[in-house]
């Protein structure tokens, strides 16, 4: 190692991809640099076209493909799935959340699952926060450019945070 090399500074930056998985909306976010220091990329909440069952888990896996292929993220964090009393609902998103991990292994982007509380803990400070807190919290988090966005938009910055702020 030369004398004055700053190690710090070859350092690539770490670029994350957020998803909250649905089976009628999708929310998917870029975020990248470090915990202390994070930066918007880009985002989006993707509405999946009704049609058949196959036809939506085609629309996500190559929703999830085309952010792979452009925004090269160097990890993935996703919310876990949260099972709630409408078992044909949280069947629809487990099948979303394979097409997503389908897209993610083919590409070889390592995945980490998050809970929801685990989400609020790391953009709020507090785990059992409501989704109003953690609206209000992403953009004094980083800067994020105008524009309306919906819950599971946000969700998937937050998702995008939490990952960021781990060392996986």
């Amino acid at each position: 190692m030369r004398v004055g090399t700053n190690l710090a500074m070859n350092k690539v930056p770490r670029r994350v991809l957020g998803i909250d998985p649905g089976f009628d909306r999708l929310g998917i976010a870029v975020i990248e640099g470090d915990a202390s220091k994070p930066m918007y990329v880009w985002s989006d909440c993707v509405n999946i076209p009704k049609g058949t069952q196959s036809e939506r888990l085609a629309c996500v896996y190559n929703t999830i493909k085309d952010a792979v292929t452009q925004y090269t993220p160097t990890s993935c964090g996703i919310e876990g799935l949260f099972f709630s009393t409408n078992k044909k609902t949280a069947l629809s998103v487990a099948e979303a959340r394979g097409a997503v991990l389908s897209a993610l292994g083919n590409a070889a982007i390592p995945v980490f699952e998050f809970s929801p509380a685990q989400v609020k803990l790391a953009v709020t400070g507090y785990g059992k926060a409501d989704k109003v807190a953690v609206s209000n919290m992403v953009p004094k988090l980083l800067t994020l450019p105008p524009k309306k966005r919906i819950d599971d938009e946000f969700d998937a910055i937050a998702v995008a945070l939490a990952c960021l702020s781990t060392n996986t």
